[in-house]
């Protein structure tokens, strides 16, 4: 099964992408060429792949780790929908997921 996410970029414009189960929210991004840094390549040790996630889709997801919650501590323009992206494991229960890319530091 494919899942459908749709990421709104810093510009506004929506990208609707597919993604296959398994992999990151940070890896469906990154793949699709939108600019998301991703500095530490998914292992939870900056921020640069800070997105917000949409109110209706927050509560479906896992409490943010100590580890994530630290690294979200440094990161800019931080609101309570911020999470990274590289700990949002896609799956079947999170298609239709919406998120929006964070301002670049």
């Amino acid at each position: 099964m494919t899942i459908r996410v749709h990421v709104t970029d810093r510009e506004g414009q929506l990208h609707e992408l597919d993604a296959e189960p398994g992999w990151t929210l940070m890896e469906v991004i990154r793949e699709a060429g939108l600019p998301i840094e991703a500095a530490c390549g998914g292992c939870c040790a900056c921020a640069t792949c800070h997105v917000y996630v949409d109110e209706d889709w927050l509560g479906r997801l896992a409490e943010p780790s100590e580890e994530e919650q630290a690294m979200l501590d440094e990161a800019f323009e931080v609101r309570d929908n911020s999470r990274l992206a590289c700990q949002i494991r896609l799956d079947e229960s999170l298609s239709g997921i919406r998120v929006t890319l964070a301002p670049e530091f």
